[in-house]
């Protein structure tokens, strides 16, 4: 090749945007980047996708010899027989499918039989859901589907000059709720007992494999979900857990075999490389200290201040930080609470100590419902924008009973779609190995007995909170 670099690109088509990076194939280097919104709400035509990939990636991709798509999972885009969008995709944060979760789950004999089945218990955000609400609710446009794809299979088969048949991953399939990643095979039985019939599926493509062509004659990777491709960007290793702190809180971690959780806390998903990915969601993460710090009337960085200038514990303070219900543990009804409130220890530091506190005790639930299910936790990976508190940093190896390194801030889920398409482009057993700058961070002192608090406070609140 004369010494010319391998380019590859990675598209990130999240909920509110879309991210291109372009790298080097051996390094990871970026080298071209480009960004463009996409509409708000819950449903979108997926046409919005195709035209925001367009704008991001204008100007980028000359040269470039492999794309990779990671995407936002679980929304359902349904297709005629013509492949034909039919209606406006349903994005996974939208709840209308909730009450069609119950009704599913109670259907099929409960939760543990749908954690063995296929490794989830349903909730509205996942696929299987949308479709019981959508035979239901539209059984016109029901009818005409032929075709049910999740969005970054859409965004895939839309970038294929060639046409040919549809295509998803094993990790965007296993949050499907009708794809078991034990077996590595669609449940057409809970296809049925969710829409009333079969309806056409994605082929689930290998990790590695090539599955077309741009009309650039770039080659296509198989692609993948947002949360498996942040995965490959961070470059996860088994005993590593990626927590993510933006809006709501994201945990997982790698894992050898399926898990099935039967309380549903621990989504059993597969990752985008062959192994498996549990995961669990927190709702209340970084807005729980945007609250805190508007409550007070403080900057994000004046509350970072004041956090640090308290002592470990808050003085006594306590914060379930459930602002926003919660999933983990299962309070979607439950409301914050302040515990432990004296006049001695009624400071704006304190407050602010006990959202950080509050906020990370949340996330080590999430952890500790990792570990029950049997997945080594041996270095939290911190990313996402509320990783970037200094207070966070210096709370979160305590509370979390592991090391803790924080990658420098990069576009992870639109890198690991790169490195994806590298690997394909490579024909290598396994992904091309790409640095990550990490830091290490420590505790400032060893508290377990704040956590050990904060678990109290939970347990005894647990009747006021349901």
């Amino acid at each position: 090749m004369g010494g010319a670099r391998a380019l590859v690109a990675g598209v990130d088509s999240s909920t509110q945007s879309t991210k291109v990076v372009v790298c080097d194939a051996e390094t990871g280097e970026v080298l071209r980047a480009g960004r463009a919104p996409h509409p708000d709400g819950t449903e979108i035509d997926p046409r919005s996708w195709w035209a925001a990939y367009e704008q991001a990636s204008a100007g980028l991709l000359d040269g470039v010899a492999a794309i990779g798509v990671a995407g936002q999972q679980q929304g359902m885009v349904c297709l005629d027989e013509a492949g034909e969008v039919l209606r406006p995709a349903i994005l996974w944060n939208d709840t209308r499918s909730a009450n069609a979760a119950v009704d599913l789950t109670a259907e099929f004999g409960g939760p543990k039989a749908w954690a063995d089945a296929v490794g989830l218990v349903p909730v509205a955000s996942f696929t299987v859901t949308k479709l019981r609400w959508f035979s239901h609710a539209e059984p016109a446009l029901a009818d005409r589907t032929s075709m049910v794809l999740l969005p970054h299979d859409w965004l895939t088969h839309r970038l294929r000059a060639d046409g040919g048949e549809p295509t998803t991953d094993r990790g965007e399939a296993s949050g499907t709720g009708y794809w078991s990643p034990a077996a590595g095979a669609y449940r057409q039985d809970l296809v049925r007992l969710a829409f009333g019939r079969d309806v056409a599926l994605p082929r689930v493509a290998g990790p590695a494999e090539v599955v077309g062509e741009t009309a650039s004659g770039a080659l296509l990777s198989a692609g993948t979900g947002d949360t498996m491709g942040g995965a490959l960007g961070v470059g996860l290793r088994p005993g590593d857990v990626v927590v993510s702190l933006g809006t709501s809180g994201c945990v997982y971690g790698l894992s050898d075999v399926p898990t099935a959780d039967a309380s549903g806390l621990v989504a059993g998903y597969a990752d985008a490389t062959g192994r498996f990915l549990p995961l669990v969601c927190t709702l209340n993460a970084a807005r729980v200290l945007v609250t805190v710090a508007d409550l007070l009337g403080r900057s994000l960085a004046e509350l970072d201040e004041l956090a640090l200038s308290a002592q470990p514990g808050a003085g006594g303070l306590t914060l379930l930080p459930y602002l926003d219900g919660e999933r983990t543990p299962n309070l979607p009804d439950a409301r914050g609470l302040l515990a432990g409130l004296t006049r001695a220890n009624a400071s704006a530091a304190n407050l602010a100590r006990a959202a950080v506190e509050g906020m990370l005790g949340g996330i080590a639930d999430a952890l500790h419902a990792l570990r029950a299910q049997d997945v080594p936790v041996d270095r939290v990976l911190l990313i996402g924008g509320a990783a970037q508190s200094r207070a966070v940093r210096a709370v979160a190896p305590a509370l979390f009973g592991a090391s803790v390194s924080v990658p420098r801030p990069a576009e992870y889920v639109a890198l690991g779609a790169a490195r994806q398409a590298a690997w394909a482009l490579s024909g290598e057993a396994a992904p091309p190995s790409w640095p990550v700058a990490a830091e290490d961070v420590t505790a400032a002192a060893d508290t377990p007995e704040v956590y050990e608090r904060y678990v109290t406070v939970r347990q005894q609140a647990l009747p006021l909170l349901t």
